[in-house]
């Protein structure tokens, strides 16, 4: 069957050579080269900033700000930073990638086409190669329900994790932007390297015609454009290509979701539900998962490895066996 992520007891997956691509921060406005490399097992997702030396582990306690999308950085030096790291992120969990270097000479993860097509491009490219990972947790199973809110009342925006006993991350999400082109959508998926690909990966992120001065104004989308972003403007689609998928929008929210909780360090194994969600509440709800050992169990959690959080496992219990 298809797996969250496909491997064998035991092992872990890494890129087989390295392979980069040049583009624009969507927000800085500037180039910025990305190169995926290879790591070594238990290394977990790094991003490294060339041109500051400097390495930021794809945790979700590096996350440093959520205005319209995740960025990681240093508490020691809050100057040194790695914006919009959702969509990237996204590609390598969706493709099943446990160990990579995220290589980039600038401030942000370049934004190509908006999606993470490109970058599964880019992996699918080079190819993957399996490494041993024997005592390394390959996955974080959610043991009971965690939720985390913001507002009340039936517009409310809330995420929740729940357990499933399953051996893969299952998604549903519903968006809601009344009195425009998106309107209200909603979509469930169970997310395997297949469904990834075939379903979220080509989903770009998208804006309001209304919003783009503003975002400007504040110092953001400064590489913005309908090369990058689906722009809606009231019930209209600017894009001269339209959509490449009728719900298009929730497919990139979930797409973010995805991307979003691979900062866990580990492949979640659970449901994840929510309703106007985004990078701030997807957030919150791994602070909420991770604040109490009883939400949650490494699978299996034999030794600590660098990339996942530091906390204490709970007792070693064997993986069900997972087939590409």
């Amino acid at each position: 069957m298809d797996g969250y992520f496909p491997l064998e007891t035991g092992r872990r997956r890494t890129l087989k050579a390295a392979i980069g691509c040049v583009g624009i921060g969507l927000h800085s406005g500037k180039r910025v080269s990305l190169t995926l490399r290879p790591a070594e097992a238990g290394a977990g997702i790094r991003f490294r900033r060339t041109d500051l030396g400097v390495e930021i582990p794809a945790l979700y306690d590096h996350v440093v700000d959520t205005r319209l999308c995740t960025a990681l950085g240093s508490a020691e030096a809050p100057e040194v930073r790695v914006g919009t790291v959702e969509h990237v992120m996204a590609a390598l969990a969706g493709c099943g990638v446990n160990d990579a270097i995220v290589e980039l000479d600038g401030p942000e993860v370049p934004i190509l086409d908006g999606s993470a097509a490109p970058f599964v491009f880019l992996i699918d490219c080079t190819g993957l190669v399996a490494q041993a990972g024997l005592g390394l947790p390959e996955a974080i199973e959610v043991l009971r329900p965690v939720r985390v809110q913001e507002g009340e009342g039936p517009d409310a925006a809330w995420a929740m994790l729940e357990p499933t006993g399953g051996d893969r991350l299952e998604a549903s999400l519903t968006i809601d932007f009344p009195g425009t082109a998106i309107g209200r959508q909603s979509l469930e998926a169970s997310i395997s390297p297949r469904e990834f690909r075939a379903e979220l990966a080509e989903a770009r992120t998208f804006t309001l015609a209304e919003d783009v001065a503003r975002l400007r104004a504040a110092g953001l989308a400064q590489g913005g454009s309908l090369a990058n972003a689906v722009v809606v403007d009231g019930p209209l689609v600017l894009n001269p290509g339209g959509l490449r998928q009728a719900d298009e929008f929730v497919r990139h929210k979930l797409l973010d979701v995805v991307g979003d909780l691979a900062l866990a360090g580990a492949p979640i194994h659970g449901r994840f539900s929510g309703h106007r969600s985004g990078h701030a509440l997807n957030n919150r709800l791994l602070r909420a998962l991770f604040a109490d050992r009883a939400n949650w169990r490494a699978v299996p959690s034999f030794t600590l490895p660098q990339a996942l959080p530091a906390a204490e496992y709970a007792t070693a219990r064997q993986p069900a066996m997972a087939v590409a």
